[in-house]
């Protein structure tokens, strides 16, 4: 193949075998084809992705945020299954944009392993572009990276980002949220892409069988389902209901998430049976003998996102959000915030 008929393509690092990124390039292209949208300028096949924002924005800020999956891919790699990391990788910047009130744009992907397994890159970038259509946003470019001796065999490393937009006046900071306003909590898929470490060390001591039936399902299944993408039913509330505040729950659960959000006096008070913890979490806490307080710092619970609205417009969001394919629980409510407390109660 002549230099000029190689295709300069942001997918395939230099040090990728050239067989094998042309593979995986053919691979990926309609994969990113089915996530295009209005403002790509230029995608996949050059050194740089182009994205024009919409003129719908008369005031836009770029809102971006970037991720990994942690350590949920030694899983997926002990497990052989990588179909849904990809989704992970997306719906962690995607949902972080999503909570100031951003409509996700493009995303870009970083992958990178010790020796390019084509079947395998193609199985994680097609999960991928399954999250960048979930989010609505374009999947425009990435690299692929082949780096000998920096993985072990079968191993990679990935990592993405998002680059989202909101009109100068609606961006959602959480400082107008006061007393009496209400907590809503959206059901999460699982434990989403944080406590695998923990995670992992109570399947190692448990040995449990991970294809035996777990209500309904394979416990492999259960502990690897990706995080749920809250963005086409949060875009659509925002459009119709003052959202005061929103919390992606991740790492640090609800008690270390919701306060990242609120105003210095403010509390939220979570009521924690106004929610059913999923059956999973139940699993874990028994085989890892979690206590409350521990399950609660590391784990979502089974809430993936907070959303805080007046109390006038409770009904009114759940409803729309329920509508949409949400599991909403009204989980608690905002009050004054005592002197030196934390500013999450879980009661």
């Amino acid at each position: 193949m002549s230099q000029q008929n190689k295709p300069s393509l942001s997918y395939r690092d230099a040090g990728v075998d050239m067989e094998a990124g042309d593979a995986l390039v053919e691979r990926i292209k309609p994969l990113a084809k089915r996530t295009m949208r209005e403002g790509v300028m230029a995608g996949i096949g050059g050194f740089g992705a182009m994205f024009e924002v919409s003129k719908k924005f008369k005031e836009p800020v770029l809102v971006s945020g970037t991720d990994g999956v942690g350590t949920k891919l030694k899983l997926a790699f002990q497990l052989n299954k990588h179909d849904t990391v990809g989704i992970d990788l997306v719906a962690m910047s995607v949902n972080d944009i999503l909570v100031q009130g951003a409509e996700p744009l493009f995303f870009l992907d970083y992958f990178a392993c010790g020796k390019l397994d084509v079947e395998t890159a193609a199985t994680v970038i097609g999960g991928i572009a399954q999250g960048c259509e979930q989010a609505g946003c374009a999947l425009i470019g990435g690299e692929t990276a082949e780096m000998p001796s920096m993985y072990p065999v079968g191993e990679y490393d990935l990592a993405g980002f998002a680059v989202g937009a909101v009109e100068k006046s609606k961006i959602i900071t959480g400082q107008t949220i006061v007393p009496g306003d209400v907590v809503l909590g959206l059901a999460s898929h699982g434990a989403h892409s944080n406590g695998y470490s923990l995670v992992r060390k109570i399947i190692e001591v448990a040995q449990p069988d991970l294809n035996a039936d777990f209500d309904g399902r394979s416990l492999r299944d259960a502990i690897m389902a990706p995080t749920r993408i809250y963005v086409k039913p949060l875009l659509a509330l925002m459009q119709s209901i003052a959202v005061k505040g929103m919390a992606h729950i991740t790492g640090g659960g609800l008690v270390e998430n919701v306060p990242r959000v609120l105003p210095e006096n403010a509390t939220a008070v979570l009521q924690r049976d106004a929610w059913q913890m999923p059956k999973l979490f139940h699993w874990l806490q028994q085989h890892g003998n979690v206590a409350d307080a521990e399950m609660h710092r590391v784990f979502n619970c089974g809430i993936g996102m907070v959303v805080i609205v007046a109390a006038a417009d409770a009904d009114a969001a759940i409803a729309q959000l329920q509508t949409a394919g949400e599991t909403v629980s009204r989980i608690g409510a905002i009050r004054a915030r005592n002197a030196g407390e934390h500013q999450t109660q879980v009661v």
